[in-house]
């Protein structure tokens, strides 16, 4: 009788299920397509990319089934890899975090400017993250002879005798590719957190002003980001995204690979294995635990956001 009763209860959920897509069909057929390009872009390369892994395939042959070879490959003899997660989760670790809040204190000030001045600054803030080669600013900046600005000035104040190689030198190296991916970093989060300042209604500030809030600050911690849970989650995912992203910048400051390994990311080693090497299983293996610290930042930083605002 309790299995009759358990598949009569599950045969009516599934009769209210369709029920339910039959009378928001409008709804669905409007989200298909969506949902189809979702799956054919990401979901299933995501997949295929993580059978890959589990083989050895080169393009050429056939994969071959090896189980997690791939994954104790990278984690127990490949010291190159264990060099570029590190230098990946430090990127990621300050990148990351500074470039959000960059975004929003810098949007919190555009905000306050008026439209004219607003848009201008908005543009001049936002143009590094279109223009792909904007990186080439910092070369002609810190070039590694004295035709280089940064090396032209300390050889002419006497700080230096020798131009400085500040990109094949270890200890510049990882501190200007930081400073160079903040200032490229200032890009959709930047715009999103606008907008999202522009869309909160001026009355809720009203009603803060006569329960008692005194300056901007508490308006922006009690009013305004409470009210921006959605910019500021979607401004997290993109600036996490972003963090683990970083391969293209670092590879024309620095040239690939960098000296040492000093600023190889997962993404170059990923890049090295999938386009020059054609070890497509193990550069699957490399992308698929991307994937995996990417999802498990981007669920973290969710849960944090969640608290704000009770």
């Amino acid at each position: 009788m309790n299995r009759f009763y358990k598949k009569k209860k599950i045969s009516l959920s599934f009769q209210l299920i369709l029920n339910k897509i039959w009378r928001d069909r409008v709804s669905y057929l409007f989200c298909l397509p969506y949902v189809v390009l979702f799956l054919i872009f990401t979901v299933i390369p995501v997949l295929i990319s993580m059978f890959f892994s589990l083989t050895s395939f080169n393009i050429l042959q056939p994969p071959k089934w090896q189980g997690l070879n791939n994954y104790i490959t990278l984690f127990l003899k490949d010291e190159i890899f264990l060099i570029s997660l590190k230098n990946t989760l430090i990127l990621a670790t300050i990148t990351g975090p500074v470039s959000y809040l960059m975004c929003l204190l810098f949007a919190w000030g555009i905000n306050e400017l008026t439209p004219k001045i607003r848009a201008f600054v908005t543009l001049l803030f936002y143009a590094p993250s279109i223009s792909g080669n904007a990186y080439l600013i910092w070369t002609l900046l810190f070039n590694g002879d004295s035709y280089g600005l940064v090396n032209g000035m300390l050889l002419k104040l006497g700080v230096i005798n020798t131009p400085i190689q500040f990109f094949t030198d270890t200890k510049y190296m990882m501190p200007l590719v930081i400073v160079v991916v903040l200032w490229m970093s200032l890009g959709t989060s930047l715009l999103v957190f606008i907008a999202g300042f522009q869309g909160i209604d001026k009355t809720y500030y009203e009603a803060a002003s006569v329960d008692g809030i005194k300056n901007r600050f508490q308006e922006l911690w009690y009013v305004t980001l409470p009210m921006m849970k959605p910019q500021l989650m979607f401004s997290a995912i993109m600036s996490i995204t972003a963090s683990f992203n970083i391969g293209d910048a670092i590879t024309g400051l620095v040239g690939f690979p960098s000296t040492e390994y000093a600023v190889h990311t997962m993404m170059h080693h990923l890049q090295d294995f999938g386009t020059v090497r054609f070890e497509m299983g193990y550069a699957s293996a490399i992308a698929t635990l991307l994937f995996v610290i990417m999802v498990g930042a981007n669920k973290l930083i969710q849960n944090l956001l969640e608290k704000i605002g009770g």
